[in-house]
C-alpha cells in the first residue's frame, strides 16, 4: 500500500508509477500534459503505430486506464494515457476547466504527439471531454469510446426527464456548487470520499480485491496533491453552471449533430451512477452508434473488469483504424 506523511501534502510526481510504459511530459495547448504511453514492442524508431488516445474521468488520473493502454500496445497501437490539466502531474492553471478548453487539450495533444488523429477513449466525464473533441476537431478523432458516459445532451435530458438517473447523478452535482465545502468533503480523512465513491459506484466483486485497495490507496493520494480537489470541481462547476448561461446554451448548440465518426458506449452492467440506459439514449448523436454492457462491473469497467473491456477498446480500435 502506498503511503504518505500526514503532516506533508503528496508531490506530483507520486502518480509517475513504474510499470511496462514510460512516462513524459508533453507541451499541448499552452500547459504541460503528464502522460504514460506503451508502444508495441517491435516499433521502429521514427514510425509510430496509429494512436488511441485514453482520457481518465474527473477525481482520476492515467493510472485508471492502464488496462487498456496495455492491451493497445500489445495489439499494435500507440496507447497514451493523460493526466488532464489539473490533475495528477499535469499543470494546474487557475482556469480552463470548460469543456471547450479540455477537449482543446485532447486535440492539441493529438498533434503534439505527432500524429493527425487518433481513437479517443473517455471514462465518465472524461468521456464528456472525448465528446466534445469530436465536435471540436472532427478530422482529429477517428472513432469514440465512451464508457458510463452519454453525451452531454443525452444527459442533460435523462437528469431532467428520467427520475433513476436524476436520483443517481443531481444530488452530488448540486452539491459540489457549494463554495470550498466540496473541497473540504473530497481532502477531509485522507481524501477517504473518494475510495467511498469509488466503492458505491462499483459493481459487487471488485471492491473486495486488492486492486481495489491499491487504487484507491493511489487515488486518495492523487486528490491530496495541492489544487487538484479545487479543479476537480471547477470542471463539474463548469458543467452545472453553464446550463443556465449563455456559453452553455452555445455548447448545447454546437454538440448537436449527428456525428459522422463510429462510437461505440460501453456500460457496466451494474452501473447505478449512469444508467446504461442513458448511454444507449445517445444513438441520436452518432451515424453510426453500438454499445456492450460489462457484466458485474460498475461505473469504472476499465478497472473493474479489465479484461473485458480492454478487450472491447482493442476490437473497436482495429476495426476504424485497420493496422
Amino acid at each position: 500500500m502506498l503511503r504518505t506523511p500526514a503532516h506533508r501534502p503528496p508531490d506530483p510526481s507520486i502518480v509517475r508509477i513504474d510499470g511496462s510504459w514510460r512516462h513524459r511530459d508533453v507541451s499541448a495547448n499552452g500547459i504541460r500534459l503528464h502522460i504514460a504511453e506503451a508502444l508495441p514492442a517491435d516499433t521502429p524508431p521514427g514510425r509510430l503505430p496509429p494512436l488511441v488516445l485514453l482520457i481518465h474521468g474527473l477525481s482520476g488520473i492515467w493510472w485508471t486506464m492502464r488496462a487498456p493502454m496495455l492491451a493497445l500496445a500489445d495489439a499494435g497501437f500507440h496507447a497514451v494515457a493523460v493526466d488532464l490539466r489539473g490533475h495528477g502531474d499535469s499543470d494546474k492553471p487557475p482556469r480552463g476547466y470548460d469543456g471547450w478548453t479540455l477537449a482543446a487539450d485532447m486535440t492539441n495533444l493529438i498533434r503534439a504527439l505527432g500524429h493527425s488523429s487518433a481513437v479517443v477513449v473517455g471514462q465518465g466525464e472524461g468521456g464528456f471531454i472525448a465528446w466534445t473533441a469530436a465536435y471540436r476537431r472532427p478530422r482529429a478523432v477517428r472513432g469514440l469510446v465512451v464508457v458510463g458516459s452519454p453525451h452531454p445532451v443525452a444527459t442533460r435530458r435523462a437528469a431532467l426527464l428520467d427520475r433513476s438517473q436524476r436520483h443517481a447523478l443531481v444530488p452530488r452535482l448540486l452539491a459540489d456548487q457549494a463554495p470550498r465545502l466540496p473541497e473540504r468533503h473530497l481532502t477531509r480523512d485522507g481524501a477517504v470520499a473518494v475510495e467511498e465513491m469509488l466503492r458505491s459506484r462499483s459493481g459487487p466483486t471488485w471492491p473486495g480485491t486488492e486492486d481495489f485497495r491499491e487504487s484507491a490507496d493511489l487515488l486518495r493520494r492523487s486528490m491530496l496533491i495541492p489544487k487538484v480537489a479545487h479543479l476537480t470541481l471547477e470542471s463539474r462547476r463548469w458543467m452545472v453552471r453553464s446550463q443556465f448561461r449563455p456559453d452553455g446554451r452555445d455548447f448545447r448548440r454546437a454538440v448537436s449533430g449527428v456525428l459522422p465518426q463510429p462510437v461505440l458506449g460501453i456500460s457496466g452492467a451494474e452501473d447505478r451512477f449512469i444508467l446504461p440506459a442513458t448511454v444507449r439514449a445517445s444513438s441520436a448523436w452518432a451515424r453510426d452508434f453500438t454499445t456492450e454492457l460489462v457484466p458485474e462491473a460498475g461505473h469504472y469497467p476499465a478497472m473493474e473488469a479489465p479484461d473485458a473491456t480492454s478487450r472491447l477498446i482493442v476490437d473497436f480500435a482495429r476495426r476504424v483504424t485497420p493496422l
